[in-house]
């Protein structure tokens, strides 16, 4: 007999790692609930499962715990994902993208060319996206570059990536991002 219990997600609204998972979920037409973290008071049934405390984590219906966002859309997805693009999102433009929006939280460096390497992958994102396209790689790296192209919208729509905005904005319209990023939205 199946277990008709829906899995249970814990959530960050606007953390992008969580973003991703959310969709991959939805995308797999998972059933999932989702208890929306307070990141300042954490729920003690998520660090019982998953000590490390940060979000997302995925408890599945039959008490496994997945708390990697790729690891949560390989689950419900599979792995269909150019694994290349999505380690340099999560690496260099992850790393960068922090620099450039929160540079006070880095005062021992020097984050004054953090916005030029998160223009460098831009570039190269602007070559390989497709504008009307909702694939693993866009929902895995989607929701860094929208936090990127946040942080000074004059500034992205000022440069000369237009395949990337036109991606960046079918993505932000989509039903799908609009479903997960709904501040009512409590699963699927």
């Amino acid at each position: 007999m199946e277990n008709s219990k829906p899995h249970l997600l814990y959530s960050f609204r606007r953390c992008p790692y969580a973003m991703r998972a959310r969709m991959g979920l939805m995308l797999g037409n998972m059933s999932f609930d989702i208890v929306e973290v307070s990141l300042k008071d954490k729920p003690q049934a998520m660090l019982n499962i998953s000590p490390k405390g940060t979000v997302p984590v995925l408890q599945t219906n039959d008490g496994q715990v997945i708390d990697e966002s790729l690891d949560i859309i390989k689950w419900a997805c599979g792995d269909g994902f150019d694994h290349t693009l999505v380690a340099e999102n999560d690496g260099d433009f992850k790393r960068a993208l922090d620099r450039y929006k929160y540079p006070n939280r880095y005062p021992d460096e020097n984050c004054s060319g953090a916005r030029e390497v998160c223009e460098a992958f831009f570039k190269k994102l602007d070559e390989v996206v497709n504008a009307d396209g909702q694939k693993l790689t866009d929902i895995c790296i989607f929701p860094f570059v929208r936090q990127s192209a946040n942080v000074n919208r004059n500034w992205f729509d000022e440069l000369p990536y237009k395949n990337l905005q036109q991606w960046l904005a079918y993505q932000v319209e989509s039903e799908l991002f609009q479903t997960i990023f709904a501040k009512d939205f409590k699963g699927f």
